[in-house]
């Protein structure tokens, strides 16, 4: 089964922060894509190259360091052809760490709130306007 696209760059950012004294635990784990998830898309992530340290926050990033490292990753994201496979893989699981698909994790949260929003809006039906 191939790595699901975030996997590698996790190691390589765990190995670099292990090189800062820093402990392992500093970097989440990825949830792994359930098999009939695991898709082509994975493949052909631009994110499978070598931006290691992008996607995921080191314990303790200061907030302007994160924006930037965020905003970096984001733009990797924008070139990927994947991107929306990607984000709506994040939104489905629901991954709760690192930038996927484009968005963070607390832009993730807003979608989903969006998404529950109106889907409780749909199945309440047309409300009958008042008079």
């Amino acid at each position: 089964m191939p790595l699901p696209p975030h996997q590698p760059l996790q190691l390589a950012a765990l190995k670099s922060l292990q090189g800062l004294g820093e402990r392992p635990t500093a970097v989440p784990q990825p949830r792994l894509p359930d098999r009939q998830e695991d898709g082509p898309w994975h493949a052909e992530a631009v994110c499978r190259r070598d931006e290691a340290g992008l996607f995921f926050a080191p314990s303790k990033e200061p907030t302007a360091a994160r924006l930037s490292r965020e905003e970096a990753a984001k733009r990797v994201c924008a070139r990927c052809p994947v991107m929306v496979a990607c984000r709506e893989h994040a939104l489905l699981q629901p991954e709760p760490y690192g930038v996927w698909g484009g968005l963070t994790a607390a832009e993730r949260r807003v979608v989903l709130a969006r998404r529950r929003r109106r889907a409780a809006e749909l199945s309440q039906g047309p409300v009958a306007a008042a008079g």
